[in-house]
């Protein structure tokens, strides 16, 4: 067995390297750096998938960050059970090639209850009285109590929402090599998310991105130094490039005009009844899963989707098929963006209406992903006053609404979920030069290199 460990540096492409990434270039040039031909959907979750089980979103069911769940008539988002992963995971693998690998699984999606000897993931606590507490869950238990004694508190209003550094990447690397210096596990597999989420905010092309470069690749080099002093096999890689966008989709609202989409109203605000709807969207990034109630209906959904400003294309089953998305959680319809474009889960028609939630941050009551919720709202001269009063609510022990995330979409400047040009695909970049050949491999070919680096 070779010790390696798989460093995702989420939202690096080709374009990014250079005079920002010293360390990360030094890595290509003296291995080996090879371009990941981007999947459908290449958004979080189906693509870490993917990366570990080396099959398709329709053998492995992870079809997005979130779907609908049909039997359950709800929408969800950012699941972390690792049994609704339907295919072996590398670590399977490699402990029936080599019974005695031991894995560790740092931030990586679908962390819990999974085979992974050793895993590290977000888990706040939500208290009766309505607060959000940072925390991690972790495999063994004892873990979560020693790496937070060691390393402080996990930031988690650093690792997502407006406030978002690279405080939590440095975190979880830390936390890495703690885990590395007490159980030396064979497999490590760590996620570094800073990169991914100022991308998202200014755009991959905007001059202040230079500065994030800069802090992820010094992170980088902390860890490359030490695993390397530890003899271990790098593999550094992304899972998708960002590219610019300026047109938000509200795919939902166009579906509204049509009265597919069913409302409930709770206390003068909205809540999609995605039970009730004829046609629906779950948003995510560039790709949208669209559910129709009815088969005979699918059609004229498709076309009407297809006319859409923004949309390139839709996919129907024999696309599904093409691009592997033809598992049964998908949409019935899925619809990608144009390059320049990304899609909403706006479904209300007036701000007024929207869901308390909606100027939150809350990545599991919304249906469909929010990029919005990296920014504080602009057009609110009193953001800062108000979140001051909620934080004086929550020291007190009251109950407090954080609303201070915009409803205006156009604030975003990046995402990702469809194919990209080479310069802006994800890569993968080996210390040793003998783990991938060729110039480019695809996404389902990542776990090969992982399995042959780990066992040969």
């Amino acid at each position: 067995m070779n010790k390696t460990v798989v460093i995702n540096v989420v939202g690096l492409a080709p374009r990014l390297l250079g005079e920002h990434t010293p360390a990360l270039a030094a890595l290509a040039r003296r291995g080996r750096m090879v371009s990941i031909r981007p999947m459908i959907p290449a958004v979080t979750c189906a693509v870490q998938t993917t990366y570990l089980t080396g099959a398709p979103p329709a053998a492995h069911g992870i079809v997005g960050n979130g779907w609908y769940f049909r039997d359950e008539c709800e929408v969800r988002f950012w699941r972390q059970s690792n049994r609704l992963v339907q295919c072996p995971s590398i670590w399977d693998r490699a402990r029936a090639a080599a019974p005695g690998c031991t894995a560790a699984n740092l931030f990586w999606w679908y962390n819990m209850y999974s085979g992974a000897d050793f895993t590290v993931t977000p888990r706040p606590m939500y208290p009766a009285d309505g607060r959000k507490i940072p925390d991690i869950y972790a495999k063994p238990a004892v873990l979560r109590a020693r790496l937070q004694q060691k390393l402080g508190r996990f930031p988690l209003f650093k690792f997502w929402g407006p406030g978002t550094s690279i405080v939590s990447s440095r975190w979880i690397a830390d936390a890495a090599m703690a885990v590395d210096g007490w159980h030396d596990p064979t497999l490590t597999l760590i996620y570094l998310p800073h990169l991914d989420y100022c991308l998202q905010r200014v755009g991959p092309r905007d001059a202040s991105v230079g500065r994030d470069l800069e802090e992820i690749d010094a992170v980088v080099a902390d860890l490359v130094a030490y695993y390397e002093s530890r003899g271990a096999r790098l593999i550094v890689l992304s899972e998708y490039g960002i590219v610019p966008v300026d047109l938000p989709v509200h795919i939902n609202r166009h579906l509204r005009t049509r009265d597919w989409i069913a409302i409930r109203e709770e206390r003068g605000r909205e809540l999609l009844d995605a039970g009730e709807c004829e046609a629906f969207a779950v948003s995510d990034h560039q790709v949208a899963h669209i559910y129709v109630r009815r088969a005979s209906l699918r059609d004229e959904v498709r076309k009407f989707v297809a006319g859409l400003p923004g949309v390139a294309r839709v996919l129907d089953g024999g696309g599904k098929r093409l691009h592997g998305l033809d598992h049964p959680r998908s949409g019935d319809l899925v619809a990608l963006a144009e390059a320049n474009a990304w899609f909403t889960y706006y479904y209300w028609l007036e701000d007024a209406r929207a869901p308390d939630f909606a100027r939150t941050v809350d990545i599991h009551r919304k249906p469909g992903y929010d990029p919005a919720e990296l920014f504080l709202d602009p057009a609110d001269p009193l953001v800062k006053a108000r979140i001051g009063l909620a934080l004086l609510k929550k020291k007190l022990g009251f109950r407090y609404l954080m609303e201070a995330i915009p409803l205006d979409a156009t604030l975003v400047r990046g995402s990702h979920g469809t194919l990209t040009a080479p310069e802006d695909s994800p890569v993968l970049i080996a210390n040793g030069p003998d783990l991938a050949s060729g110039d480019a491999l695809d996404a389902t070919a990542v776990h090969d290199v992982i399995l042959k680096s780990l066992v040969g």
